[in-house]
């Protein structure tokens, strides 16, 4: 077992607090859209994040924190196997539930969750221990490259199978940063970089609205009225939002014309209302998360806890991009929620159990 030798990182917490702070005050803004349409959901949804996911997210990071983390490497496979057992219970007729042509939920004892997001942590903590297991072994094919595959993919072809390419490019995105920082061959890595590339064109063959959101991000204008609609509006949130913003709650686009104004489109709001100003404080906020969760990792000499900081700083990092990237229009839109700002219960409980881990492992780095 791993000496204790610091407390937990003071700058990574303070940088999640700061995230958080600043998501829950423009949900509440945000949420404002759904005020003028249905009270009763506006209530509903302020309960759901924060109540529910917020205190159920704190308790997640407690036990992340307070839970030695050789613990987690020691289940991890158990965890694996289980994540992927309860994502495909969306599969099933009465547990499973579609909702805007996606089957991405289930609903047990009253309670819905995206067991989505439970995968993400379930594959990094798997591969983590894999990575650390055959670190040494890993320029071997069958130790580095097929394992990676299998690891990564078969989470990435279940979700795909929803669809929610979105959150299988998160997973398998963020295994191949695991995979390179272990020390994978570049052979291996242009080998999965070019085969990346050919499964994009053949989903982009296969799935038409691959293809559509593909022709939006080329073309914005395309199709005003369908697949490039949430763009348009998105582009206008911010565009008039200018330098410094309307003001917060004053967006106008958030009530009738912004798609899902406090899920993937939350960063059109908050150009809107703060501006560019506002905007670069998320970049900068997500960049220090980054930055901190990249020097903990090398300030671990664990190999699992190194690889694991990698792999759950890689689906927060990875994630915001996508979705950030995806309102400005420079980015395929893929669906995918802001961390810790867009609502879902879920996510933000799954995204704080990661917190705490990272947290916990903080613990045992060391002085460099």
């Amino acid at each position: 077992m791993v000496k204790k030798i610091q407390k937990i990182d003071r700058v990574f917490l303070g940088i999640i607090a700061s995230i958080l702070i600043f998501g829950l005050l423009m949900f509440g803004s945000a949420a404002l859209g759904v005020l003028a349409k249905n009270e009763t959901k506006f209530y509903s949804i302020l309960l759901n994040q924060f109540v529910y996911a917020l205190l159920g997210g704190l308790l997640a990071l407690g036990i992340g924190l307070f839970v030695h983390y050789t613990h987690f490497k020691k289940y991890s496979f158990h965890f694996y196997i289980i994540t992927l057992l309860l994502t495909a219970l969306v599969f099933v007729p009465g547990i499973g539930f579609a909702h805007g042509g996606a089957s991405r939920w289930i609903h047990i004892f009253n309670f819905s969750l995206q067991p989505s997001e439970f995968l993400k942590i379930g594959t990094v903590l798997f591969f983590a221990n894999w990575l650390a297991t055959n670190k040494k072994r890993l320029g071997d094919v069958a130790f580095g490259l097929v394992p990676f595959c299998i690891i990564a993919g078969v989470p990435f072809i279940l979700l795909l199978l929803q669809p929610d390419t979105g959150t299988g490019a998160i997973i398998f995105l963020s295994a191949f940063a695991m995979y390179i920082v272990a020390g994978a061959k570049w052979r291996d890595v242009g080998i999965v970089f070019i085969a990346g590339i050919l499964g994009l064109i053949i989903l982009a063959t296969m799935r038409p609205y691959v293809m559509d959101r593909i022709k939006t991000f080329i073309d914005p204008s395309h199709d005003s009225t369908g697949s490039s609609y949430q763009l348009q509006q998105s582009l206008i949130a911010i565009g008039s939002g200018g330098t410094f913003g309307r003001g917060y709650g004053q967006s106008i686009q958030k009530f009738n014309f912004l798609p899902e104004p406090i899920g993937d489109s939350i960063f059109a709001v908050v150009g809107e209302e703060l501006g560019i100003i506002g905007g670069s404080i998320i970049l900068l906020l997500f960049t220090a998360l980054a930055i901190r969760g990249m020097k903990l990792a090398r300030m671990v000499k664990d190999s699992f806890g190194s690889y694991l900081i990698v792999g759950v700083t890689s689906i927060y990092l990875i994630q915001a991009f996508m979705n950030i990237a995806s309102m400005l229009g420079i980015f395929p839109l893929t669906g995918v929620p802001l961390p810790f700002i867009s609502h879902g219960g879920t996510a933000l409980l799954t995204a704080l159990f990661g917190v705490g881990i990272i947290l916990n492992i903080s613990k045992y780095r060391s002085n460099i």
